[in-house]
């Protein structure tokens, strides 16, 4: 339970700085730093076991059936990184506080800090692969928030969406690659998968995984050619770097290489790509880190090209270099944080990191310059440090690795790259704070206060402590994590400051000295780089980038060009080839089943269904007429419903077509009669054949389907519809019982088209658009006598009449045709009636209800009704039936699907009056009359007197 807390509690502490920033910051950076230190407190009382060699697991079944589960372990490379996540992260909070200035929102950056730190505990102590993958996009997303932090500098928001466009492209990369692994595997459990080294190289499936998985983590730990990211990140406050660079973002690629080297290491595939992009990392970015004037961008390329060091060692695919790759993390993490927050108090101090207007610092910032000496020395490999330890392991298993069968190219490349490193890191001494003082500082420099200096002297401690005590501070760590990289026993090896004259040591002697001549000759070696050509990845990834947002912006206006013509002929189209291809690509026979003889009473309404429809296509333009042909195929509809014994589908059916027509009537009062010609005769003639050809296609496919016998769910239905359902009405119990949730959610879907209906036609009662349509005539004359007296006696009368029908409808529903939606239906058209005979004013003033809340009303009823059944213990809305006997009322019976049935009648009612309610509101705007006019009160004189017409 403690490993999910661990996890979790960075998630719940984001919270409280936003919440304690209003009780100043450092209450804010108390609570922050609380969380943290509470989260690596709980990770510190599982070290004794994790060191005694056991793997504490915990987890939950989340959604079994997909194999995403809740389960978390910890073992030593879990370890070691969720400490340095917590560890270098609590540093990090506390420099923070100090670092960010009044006007930075602190809370915010705090919120997104302990969001990110979450994400990155998440990912190292996942034992899920896909709960992996959840916390390896949360990464991306925070960090896409810390970088961008200061988002009112352009290069803040550029370096956000670089990061999040390559890291986020590679970890679609790495979804694929983990799928892939987890089908070869038969688990998804990270436990299950390292222990099934044999079935996943041996999968053909195994290059492809191994080249998707390492898509996600070459671009998330910056390795060539994906490195260019990871220095425009630099635009995040400086804490960020520190954080993102040592112990959290880039190190997220290290850690899934390090926990999938026992399944995917050791073969040729491995050795060449990993090793390969490894080493090429270390050596470019190394080089180009030497040129580099800005403080943080010359750290930004040196932790591209560590990061490489540490890959390429992984790539190497020997127990031993995996040890040296562990044991470099470590290193790498204590002395980059270290000078990460070193450059951020000479930036905080000087007013800049421009090495170019700096120097002389020695005497001026005497404490500052000491931790950076002595990090940037680590850095550089020098004896009595961690990094000369790690480097000297690095060089010795560099020098016994040949690449294609050359053993002089990975040794050569690797001492040039540190080389390169010695040079970078001693200029960052030499030229920061060595030389004479300047008098052109942007700001006189001091020394800062303890909040600044203290995290990183902490970290430079660690750096001397683990260089003259290797065993002591950092030995068992190193094992015990470097076994669960391993997955087998770890080799024989022994931390130490000397390990006698071995070529490791003579390339290391060469590199320092080569390296610190470059540094002396770099008026010339800058020189010559500056001569030299130099193509710039921002330049490229942008050019890239615009270069696809060209090429989607042509394909997606060429294809969605707004006409609906275009997007049915493709639809239509590829339906077509499709079902032409299925058809003609394999075998077929002719059904066996025996057809049914054609009478008067099927071909009548069969012949005035295909005239309807001839008329339709011939006369569509003309829209009234368009709207009866639409009405007389819904009753040709209705007439096959009552032939195939369907009553309940033919009285929905006429209702539907009563109520919608009325509503597309009122819809077309505002449109004009006809609509325009804006087919070609090519286009017309290209429809024609599609819509024949898919017609045809339509028509076989129901004759292939009705010529064969199939089993369906309908006997089921018929015989269980009784007596699980208490109802004798199978197609009402079908709806409210066995298939409830689907008419769960077509009510609030009808619900929401209601209220789209609603919000269209409200923003066309008031603006620019309102303004427009007030001044429109229509083109014929209107009757004066708005409201025939006979309509107007008729409907009242119907009126209570419709409404006991509707009731009456709604209480037989489930034995006999009916049911709240035909229900809901008639008392709809009887509202209906009353509107059109009366007027809007009139109904409205009697009816006196809010649509808007029926609707919320039925939706509601159906959904208690359903959460009534999870109550009780059942699936969300199980109904339940029973029988009673009431004195002169006899035996009656009462099911938990009426009050179901209810919210579906109130929701349909709503529905349709509410946009019945805003047509009439808006013709009666438009017609300049008060919302609220009678229909006795206008003056028959006064419309003669305007020639008989209204607007």
């Amino acid at each position: 339970m403690s490993l999910a807390l661990i996890v979790m509690l960075p998630f719940l502490g984001a919270v409280l700085p936003a919440l304690m920033i209003r009780a100043g910051r450092g209450a804010c950076a108390i609570a922050t730093g609380s969380v943290t230190l509470l989260a690596f407190a709980l990770l510190l009382t599982h070290v004794p076991a994790v060191l005694r060699g056991e793997v504490v697991q915990v987890g939950w079944e989340w959604l079994p059936a997909l194999g995403l589960n809740v389960t978390f372990m910890l073992d030593g490379l879990g370890l070691l990184f969720a400490g340095l996540i917590l560890g270098i992260g609590l540093l990090i909070i506390i420099y923070a506080r100090f670092y960010l200035s009044k006007d930075d929102p602190m809370g915010a950056f705090y919120t997104y800090l302990l969001l990110f730190q979450g994400a990155m505990v998440g990912i190292v102590m996942s034992d899920n692969i896909l709960l992996l993958l959840v916390f390896w996009e949360l990464t991306s997303l925070s960090s896409f928030l810390l970088i961008g932090f200061w988002r009112h500098l352009p290069e803040g928001r550029q370096g956000a969406r670089m990061a999040l466009a390559v890291t986020g492209a590679g970890g679609l990369s790495m979804i694929a690659g983990m799928l892939i692994l987890g089908n070869i595997a038969g688990s998804y459990e990270l436990s299950v998968i390292l222990q099934n080294r044999e079935l996943i190289q041996a999968s053909p499936l195994y290059l492809p995984a191994l080249i998707l998985i390492l898509g996600g983590c070459f671009t998330k730990s910056a390795q060539f050619p994906f490195h260019f990211w990871l220095p425009h990140a630099m635009a995040a406050p400086t804490p960020v770097s520190a954080y993102l660079h040592s112990a959290t973002m880039v190190k997220a690629g290290i850690f899934l290489m390090a926990r999938m080297w026992p399944v995917l290491a050791g073969t040729d595939a491995w050795f060449y790509l990993v090793s390969t992009a490894g080493l090429a990392t270390m050596v470019i970015a190394a080089w180009i880190a030497l040129f580099k004037d800005d403080l943080k961008g010359l750290l930004a390329f040196s932790t591209v090209s560590h990061l490489g060091l540490v890959t390429m060692l992984f790539g190497f695919g020997t127990p031993m270099a995996a040890v040296a790759g562990v044991f470099h993390i470590i290193n790498h993490a204590s002395f980059k944080a270290a000078l990460f927050m070193n450059a951020g108090i000479v930036d905080h101090e000087t007013g800049t990191r421009d090495v170019k207007r700096l120097g002389g610092l020695l005497f001026l910032m005497p404490i500052t310059a000491t931790m950076a000496m002595i990090a940037a020395a680590s850095m550089a490999g020098m004896p009595l440090l961690n990094g000369f330890l790690s480097k000297e392991m690095m060089l010795e298993e560099a020098a016994q690795t040949s690449w294609a069968g050359q053993g002089w190219i990975v040794p050569v490349l690797a001492t040039l790259g540190a080389v390169f490193s010695v040079a970078y890191s001693f200029r960052y001494i030499v030229h920061v704070f060595f030389g004479p003082k300047r008098d052109d500082y942007p700001a006189k420099p001091h020394d800062p206060p303890a909040g600044l200096w203290l995290p990183p002297a902490l970290l430079v401690a660690l750096v001397v402590l683990i260089g003259l005590f290797p065993e002591t501070f950092a030995g068992a760590l190193v094992r015990v994590a470097a076994g669960a990289v391993i997955g087998a026993q770890v080799p024989d090896f022994h931390l130490s400051i000397w390990h006698g004259f071995t070529p490791a040591l003579w390339m290391s002697v060469v590199a320092v000295v080569v390296g610190l001549t470059l540094l002396r000759l770099y008026p010339r070696v800058r020189a010559l780089w500056q001569a030299g050509p130099h193509p710039e990845a921002k330049a490229m990834f942008d050019a890239v980038i615009d270069s696809v947002v060209l090429a989607s912006r042509l394909l997606v206006l060429g294809l969605h060009n707004g006409s609906l013509q275009r997007y049915l002929a493709f639809m239509i189209g590829a339906a077509v080839v499709l079902g032409f291809a299925a058809f003609f690509g394999t075998t077929h026979a002719p059904g066996g089943r025996d057809t049914l003889p054609v009478g008067w009473a099927v071909m009548v309404p069969w012949v005035m269904l295909l005239a309807t429809a001839l008329l339709g296509v011939v006369l569509h333009r003309y829209r009234f007429v368009a709207l009866i042909i639409i009405g007389v195929v819904g009753l040709v509809v209705s007439i096959g419903f009552v032939y195939l014994s369907a009553p309940d589908l033919a009285l929905t059916q006429i209702s539907v077509e009563v109520a919608t027509v009325i509503l597309i009537l009122l819809a077309l009062y505002f449109l004009p009669k006809s609509s325009p010609i804006e087919s070609t005769n090519g286009r017309r003639l290209r429809d024609a054949l599609l819509a024949g050809v898919g017609g045809l296609g339509v028509g076989a496919l129901a004759w292939a389907v009705m010529t064969r016998d199939f089993a369906t769910l309908s006997g089921y239905y018929l015989e269980q519809a009784k007596p699980a359902g208490g109802g004798t009405n199978v197609v009402n119990v079908i709806l409210v019982d066995f298939r409830g949730f689907d008419t769960f959610g077509e009510i609030i879907v009808l619900g929401v088209a209601a209220l789209a209906i609603f919000a269209l036609l409200d923003g066309a009662l008031r603006g620019r658009i309102a303004r427009s349509l007030e001044g429109w005539v229509p083109d014929d004359p209107v009757s004066a006598d708005r409201h025939p007296i006979m309509m107007v006696v008729v409907t009242r009368v119907m009126l209570p009449l419709a409404l006991i029908v509707g009731v009456y409808i709604f209480l037989r529903g489930h034995n006999m045709p009916g049911g709240g939606f035909i229900a809901g239906l008639v008392v709809s058209i009887a509202l209906i009636m009353q509107y059109m005979a009366s007027g809007f004013g009139w109904a409205q003033q009697q009816m006196r209800v809010d649509y808007h809340a029926m609707i919320g009303a039925g939706v509601l009823i159906a959904a208690a009704t359903g959460i009534a059944a999870m109550v009780m213990g059942y699936p969300f809305l199980t109904s339940a039936f029973d029988y009673f006997h009431l004195p002169i009322v006899g035996e009656f019976e009462l099911t938990s699907a009426m009050p179901f049935d209810i919210g579906v009648f109130l929701t349909v009612v709503g529905a349709v009056m509410l946009a019945l309610a805003q047509l009439s509101n808006m013709g009666l705007r438009l017609a300049n009359l008060p919302v609220n006019t009678r229909p006795m009160d206008f003056d028959p004189a006064a419309l003669r007197a305007d020639g008989g017409k209204e607007r």
